[in-house]
């Protein structure tokens, strides 16, 4: 038997009204045989026409192409290419709306997936929802029936790349310069053989790692080197993997750095390495942070997933002890060398795979009395089951996914006799869905 054709999709746009908001944004409503269909662009007690893009077994996809009866939550996109552009999920809803939309994604995780509440809300932590992302990554594509080269976010609904000549949440460096690029890739040799930029911003330079799948001609690198002076931008090359990234010659090498002005603190670091994407955010969340802890100069600190140490320099200057573990080694050195450029010495710094469940050694132990966490979207399992064994009075966990934060949760609370004390959200990636949040664990037997 040949296989079962597809029922084709329909193509005249389908009545829906939306009932609430998914974790990614897409508004959520029922067909009229009661499947759940996930429509973006949509907001919740809005009446919508979409346009089907999508059928699963268990739900539809769809996409608004006509708002009937309007969200009092509903504003217009300050963005012209948000309605192709997938970089963005949320624009078309008001600033506030947006945060109340991530608390409460983050207090409904807790309470279905953790089985846990939090006694305290936090007041969110807010700025500026424009020109805000100093890191990004920038797909490239030569399309001669689009004009040349493409530059930006993949659209919504498809793994093409957005036809765009701005984007409006990078900082104005880069931001404003996407159609200029466009027009600079339009003009290489080597047009076609740009896989992807790589953006990395301190507090007053931009970088950009141009991924060339091969070596280009000197006309091309005299292009890209006239680019970068004219705008103020620093050009590297990325030939093969992240380990080959090389400033494209002497004018273009710079040495990024950013402040953290409440600890008078500087930090050194290369366009490859995990930074924190919203500046201004990481200025208000470390400290805030830092008083969760509720440190002294008795405090022995454990910052696990340090990064460059973002966390610990600044936890240095207030606790007695501070050490620092990363699966990273080259961001652990990052942090060495950020200690004694800011003349801290009583921090030390460990490399070490956090997710092995075999993980161990001398910096594991009970002489901590708390904890930071700062763990990929995949969360902290494997240490978290790890801390009976430190047993530390707080814990103070900084996630930017509600669904591992609060397995984690549920393991710290229901299985290690732990409270919730407080938790909130913070602002780290407007109009989007993602979700940055803060979480204080307390220890109910120390």
């Amino acid at each position: 038997m040949g296989r079962r054709r597809r029922k084709p999709l329909p193509q005249e746009p389908i009545n829906a009204k939306i009932e609430s908001l998914a974790h990614d944004g897409k508004g959520i409503a029922h067909n009229h045989e009661g499947k759940v269909v996930f429509i973006s662009g949509a907001l919740p007690g809005e009446e919508v026409l979409f346009k089907q893009t999508g059928r699963r077994r268990s739900y539809d996809s769809g996409e608004v192409v006509e708002v009937l009866s309007a969200s009092a939550d509903r504003v217009e996109p300050p963005c012209p290419h948000f309605q192709g552009c997938g970089g963005c999920s949320l624009q078309q809803m008001a600033p506030l709306a947006q945060i109340q939309f991530k608390q409460q994604s983050l207090l409904d995780s807790f309470e279905r997936l953790g089985k846990v509440v939090a006694e305290t809300v936090l007041p969110p932590l807010t700025d500026v929802n424009q020109g805000y992302r100093r890191k990004a990554r920038l797909g490239v594509r030569y399309v001669p029936k689009k004009g040349g080269a493409l530059v930006g976010f993949r659209e919504k609904s498809s793994g093409y790349l957005t036809v765009m000549d701005s984007c409006h949440v990078m900082v104005p460096s880069v931001g404003e310069q996407i159609g200029g690029l466009r027009a600079l890739i339009s003009q290489l040799e080597q047009c076609n053989k740009i896989a992807q930029i790589e953006v990395a911003c301190d507090d007053t330079q931009s970088v950009l790692v141009f991924r060339n799948l091969e070596p280009l001609p000197e006309a091309d690198l005299q292009l890209l080197d006239q680019f970068g002076s004219e705008h103020n931008l620093n050009i590297y090359l990325q030939p093969k993997g992240p380990n080959s990234v090389v400033p494209l010659n002497e004018n273009h090498q710079t040495t990024l750095r950013y402040r953290l002005d409440h600890f008078n603190l500087e930090y050194q670091f290369v366009p490859t390495d995990f930074t924190q994407v919203n500046g201004a955010i990481n200025q208000k969340m470390v400290p805030m942070a830092i008083e969760l802890l509720a440190l002294t100069e008795d405090d022995v600190v454990l910052d696990l997933f340090c990064g460059l140490g973002n966390f610990t320099l600044p936890i240095a200057t207030v606790a007695g002890e501070v050490v620092g573990v990363e699966g990273d080694e080259a961001l652990v050195q990052r942090a060495r060398d950020n200690a004694v450029l800011n003349k801290i010495d009583h921090a030390s710094f460990f490399a070490v795979d956090l997710q092995d469940e075999e993980m161990g050694g001398i910096w594991l132990n009970s002489r901590y009395n708390k904890v930071l966490l700062d763990p990929p979207r995949s969360g902290a399992l494997e240490i978290v089951q790890k801390m009976d064994k430190i047993q530390p009075q707080r814990i103070v966990y900084v996630s930017c996914n509600p669904a591992t934060l609060a397995r984690d949760a549920d393991e710290l609370v229901n299985n290690q006799g732990y409270r919730l004390v407080s938790a909130g959200v913070m602002d780290m990636f407007p109009h989007t869905a993602h979700v940055e949040s803060i979480a204080l664990f307390v220890n109910t037997h120390a």
